[in-house]
């Protein structure tokens, strides 16, 4: 410790009873921290240099962002020394011209789109626990999101990192270059590495101009064929401009709107399908008249069965606030397992119908939430039961991921493999990709440092 004192400064360090006072994930705060120690470094060379020391005497580390993951990616056993990135946490650059932001690993994404809105500005990743997450966390796990149909993966707005290896060497590419073939894209391997490879401590990302307008539908639909056509009905008449497209269950609608308390309800419970829909535009006076327009062809066509335009930004906030708090019907259930899996948009339907007739006959699922990024083929899942053991917990999964490999689906769409999935990667890629995998592993992390134990 007194090592790392020297590094750190005794401030930015938690031992003892201190290390239990805290958690591995927000969600999880009945579980005190099991870690040999905290610490809080400001820089990347403080990184760098905790990085040398517990090299040398073979310390494994679990870093910790917003702790939002939804896998086991921050877990920990109790011999690790934690990095906690909070500390990192300043917006270094803003460069209009460029449109690029320099940005600390620490930085929490909702800061990050209040600041670059100030500038007319956007970063347009953005998910339910944006007021929490951390931009480091968010690219090691390549966060998706409620507009990844239109805007992609983290990934594809990160044009610059810096990471530091397990050794303690210092990689730094931060340039605010779009195009740049020079030999290998070497980010990409930290990129969706959950922490495995390297330590991100700074980020370039890029940016775009933010729209002038945004309005948000709440629409009804009969079956799920119509959902499909209802999307591409709205993706060929308002092209680029359809920014959002959110599918609700009927029964997880219901659960859903009890968020609002019964105050602001978009639309009644009882239709199959619920689609939330964002158009985002640059003409704020004809935008809303535009989506309203759109709507009302849908309905002549018979591809919706009712609807409602936000009337103002409050109400915009509440449509969204809907999908966006999971914690509402987190709350709703004693013991939870959450899937985002991945499927062909042609058959998200059939194997929803295939896992439900399977949770239907286990008496301890007592029920079940289905809603997600549809039109990018991403199904959320959160499965209820009444009690948590662990022979409950591998049946779930195995209802849930065996029919993944003949839809030709992924175990996890955005969330990663963390400790949670990692017995199931096999179902998503072949023992080539994983032996390869953890070549690549080895060969920068040769004595197992890097989240020990996560992914492999």
């Amino acid at each position: 410790m007194d090592r790392l004192e020297l590094i750190l400064g005794k401030g930015n360090i938690l031992t003892g009873k201190t290390v239990s006072e805290r958690s591995h994930h927000i969600w999880i705060l009945d579980q005190p921290l099991q870690a040999r120690a905290v610490v809080f470094p400001q820089s990347t060379q403080e990184v760098s240099e905790i990085m040398i020391l517990c090299k040398e005497h073979h310390q494994p580390i679990v870093v910790h962002g917003g702790m939002t993951n939804m896998v086991g990616s921050t877990e920990t056993q109790g011999n690790e020394l934690v990095i906690s990135m909070e500390k990192m946490n300043r917006i270094l650059d803003i460069d209009t011209v460029s449109k690029t932001v320099l940005v600390e690993a620490g930085v929490i994404l909702e800061h990050l789109h209040q600041s670059v809105e100030l500038e007319g500005l956007m970063f347009p990743v953005t998910y339910g626990a944006k007021g929490s997450a951390q931009i480091g966390g968010m690219i090691a796990t390549n966060a998706g999101g409620l507009r990844v149909f239109r805007y992609g993966m983290t990934r594809n707005w990160v044009l610059g990192l810096e990471v530091v290896l397990a050794d303690g060497t210092i990689i730094s590419s931060l340039k605010k270059l779009v195009k740049d073939n020079s030999g290998l894209d070497l980010k990409q391997l930290f990129i969706g590495s959950e922490g495995t490879m390297g330590i991100i401590t700074r980020a370039v990302l890029k940016l775009m101009v933010g729209p002038k307008s945004r309005n948000t539908a709440v629409i009804a639909v009969a079956t799920y064929s119509q959902v499909v056509s209802f999307l591409h009905f709205m993706e060929g008449t308002l092209a680029g401009t359809l920014t959002g497209f959110e599918l609700i269950w009927k029964d997880t609608y219901t659960a859903m709107i009890g968020v609002l308390k019964g105050k602001g309800v978009p639309l009644p419970v009882g239709y199959p399908f619920y689609v939330l829909v964002e158009k985002s535009g640059t003409e704020p006076e004809k935008d809303r008249e535009t989506l309203e327009n759109v709507l009302v062809k849908a309905f002549e066509k018979g591809l919706i069965l009712d609807g409602t335009v936000a009337r103002s930004e409050l109400e915009q906030q509440l449509f969204w606030r809907i999908r966006e708090d999971v914690d509402h019907i987190v709350a709703m259930c004693t013991h939870d397992q959450h899937f985002d899996v991945s499927l062909p948009i042609s058959q998200i339907d059939v194997y929803i119908l295939e896992i439900s007739e399977k949770l239907n006959l286990v008496p301890e699922v007592d029920r079940y939430f289905v809603y997600g990024h549809m039109a990018d083929g991403n199904i959320h899942l959160i499965v209820s039961k009444t009690e948590g053991s662990a022979e409950l917990k591998e049946q779930v999964n195995r209802i849930i991921y065996s029919p993944l490999p003949g839809f030709g689906g992924s175990i996890s769409a955005e969330h990663g493999i963390g400790v949670h999935k990692k017995k199931y990667l096999s179902y998503s890629r072949s023992s080539e990709e994983i032996i390869l995998m953890k070549l690549l592993k080895s060969t920068l992390d040769p004595t197992n440092l890097l989240n020990p134990g996560k992914i492999f």
